[in-house]
């Protein structure tokens, strides 16, 4: 027996006209699907309408209330009827869809929300009355006067009333509420002039969830003000200020050391024009960036916008406008790695302050204590005195006094710093003379005001992995030709893309060309690669053009290769390393990109301050 299909009618059927009421419920399932959505698309309004400051309040994580007060230009008596309507909107006049500077344009959320909840809408413009219109269900009440000041207050009640089915599909009040707090997390971040107030007044009650006053002050400063108060202070004293422009796109914002990497991806932003999008391209790019300095399973923190001509992003991809498609993907893909990369070998040997922090707490005792009586700091004189008291050979001080302290005889090794120059001629250094060397493997350098422990081993290995790149950069990636080329077959339109980028594939040593219809021949591969199979390396390739739109996959191999070179080439740990030795060390990780990282994204080094050293003592 035959299975029937359900998508084949008997008979033939009939098309109808929907009525407004069902057009409205239908197009509320793509731009409302959650109470963040809602919040998102009236927040949004308001920042269009020119808001200052914007109040959220919210009641059992936005199911039962969603009330959004602003201070913006408000709406006339007339204007409100028409802001019910479908696809009518002030921010566009619809000759150019693609000239677009503003969150909203579709003209679709108002009605919408008002077809699925309770929609109240009361606003006063400037010169005119205050006026109330309401919608529940899509049936829609008369203008009257209201009691307003100014801007505009939208409540809405009871979502997804008219739909119970949607209902089901919600998630508990506690992940409502967190969603809806990332909206307005993501727009703050976007808009640093405008002050953002979130409340949750279920039951009566009322908690603060998030109060954000506005940044009056230039965009940079702004920006890092806002983001210290949503990510913490801790991400702005370790994050770089990235600000380069390339190809008519715009890269600014803050991104993080690589030492400051996270366990997921959680603390990454991305704005285009100032509009929080979730683009994977643009997330990919950003991986790229770190792909050098971080392991996988690391993940960067950044806020980045990209600011471009409208007419080089299209916006109008999807109802909820969290997508964008560049003219030109390859550019803003090749903006966000080389202006991150760029930024990030700029800052040299810097580590993050929390690989320190990480050291000391796990330094620190299970309970805080007071900390002890000391005596008060002495002077050089009884310094002196108490050095030579405590000498094991004690002599009488001499007539003529030298204010220095004295150098206590002790045999020299290789383990050892040489202690012939004075201090104060070393650790003027911004790693420090090296003091010492212990297991081995870590080098005790001695810094104006404190110390740094180094990890001999993977420093080392950072210096050299730079040194093969800088090498190949200015040599060339060498190759090596196929006895017999490997031909691989691919779809037309693959092969032609592929071809298309072989002037791309030929600088990092993978050389190919056409061989008759759909087919290609691999000429030659990186001789850094050794022996490799062409076809899953060319399939690779393909994967990563059709999911990105770019590929990585040569460039990406080459580098772990050459991070497995640097790494065996590199000073073992075990090693008794010469004071020379160890100096030399922390001078070239001082001029050399990136130092304060390994190939893996660990720290190379440890930087304690001499406060921090002696609050451990419990002397401060």
């Amino acid at each position: 027996m035959q299975a029937e299909t359900p998508h084949i009618f008997k008979e033939r059927p009939l098309i109808r006209q929907l009525d407004d009421a069902a057009v409205n419920r239908i197009a509320a399932g793509e731009v409302v699907e959650r109470p963040a959505s809602a919040v998102k698309e009236l927040t949004e309004n308001a920042i269009d309408a020119g808001a200052r400051r914007i109040s959220i309040d919210i009641a059992d994580g936005g199911k039962t209330l969603i009330r959004i007060t602003d201070d913006g230009h408000g709406m006339t008596a007339d204007d409100l009827p028409l802001a019910l309507s479908r696809h009518a909107t002030s921010k566009i006049d619809g000759s150019d869809l693609l000239n677009i500077e503003s969150f909203g344009f579709r003209g679709e959320a108002l009605p919408s929300l008002g077809a699925v909840g309770r929609l109240s809408i009361t606003s006063r413009a400037a010169g005119h009355e205050g006026a109330e219109i309401t919608v529940s269900g899509s049936v829609q009440s008369a203008v009257k006067p209201a009691a307003l000041s100014a801007g505009t207050v939208v409540e809405l009640r009871d979502l997804f009333f008219a739909t119970p089915a949607r209902l089901k599909f919600m998630r508990s009040e506690r992940a409502e509420t967190q969603a809806i707090s990332d909206v307005i997390r993501r727009l703050a971040m976007a808009e640093p002039a405008i002050g953002f107030v979130l409340r949750d007044v279920s039951g009566g009650a009322q908690r603060m969830i998030l109060q954000l006053a506005p940044e009056d002050a230039p965009y940079f400063e702004a920006l890092a003000n806002r983001l210290s108060k949503l990510l913490g202070q801790e991400f702005i004293e370790n994050a770089l200020r990235i600000e380069t422009e390339r190809e008519h796109l715009r890269l600014t914002g803050y991104a993080a050391l690589p030492t400051y990497s996270r366990g997921a991806a959680i603390n990454q932003y991305i704005f285009v024009n100032g509009r929080p999008v979730r683009d994977k391209t643009l997330n990919g790019a950003l991986r790229a960036a770190y792909s050098d300095v971080l392991s996988r399973d690391r993940h960067p923190a950044a806020a980045l916008n990209i600011t471009c001509d409208p007419h080089l992003v299209d916006v109008n991809v999807h109802p909820a406008k969290s997508e964008v498609r560049f003219r030109d993907p390859s550019a803003a893909r090749s903006l966000i790695v080389s202006g991150l990369r760029a930024a990030l070998s700029e800052e040299g040997h810097r580590a993050s302050s929390t690989v320190a922090a990480a050291a000391l707490d796990a330094l620190k005792p299970g309970q805080p204590r007071a900390p002890v009586y000391q005596m008060p700091r002495l002077s050089t004189k009884s310094k002196v005195e108490n050095y030579r008291f405590q000498s094991p050979e004690f002599a009488e001080p001499s007539a003529s006094y030298v204010a220095q302290e004295p150098q206590q005889a002790k045999p020299k090794t290789p383990a050892t710093a040489d202690d012939s120059q004075p201090i104060a001629e070393q650790d003027h250094f911004p790693l420090g003379a090296a003091r010492g060397q212990i297991h081995e493997n870590y080098i005790i350098a001695q810094t104006e005001n404190g110390l740094v422990i180094v990890d001999q081993h993977a420093a080392h290995e950072r210096l050299v992995y730079e040194k093969l790149k800088a090498q190949m950069a200015e040599t060339g990636v060498a190759t090596q030709a196929l006895l017999i080329p490997d031909i691989v077959e691919l779809p037309a339109e693959t092969c032609a893309d592929l071809l298309q980028r072989s002037q791309e594939l030929a600088e990092l040593g993978l050389i190919i060309e056409a061989f008759g219809g759909s087919a290609i021949a691999v000429r030659e591969t990186p001789a850094i690669l050794g022996p490799v199979s062409a076809k899953p390396l060319i399939m690779d390739l393909v994967d990563e053009l059709q999911d990105l739109g770019n590929s990585e996959k040569i460039k990406t191999k080459i580098e772990e290769i050459l991070s497995r070179i640097s790494c065996h080439g590199s000073i073992r740990s075990g090693r008794r390393m010469r004071p020379e030795e160890m100096n030399a060390l922390l001078r070239d990780m001082e001029k050399t990109p990136l130092s304060g990282q390994c190939n893996h994204g660990r720290p190379t080094y440890i930087e304690l301050k001499l406060a921090d050293i002696e609050r451990l003592f419990g002397r401060s």
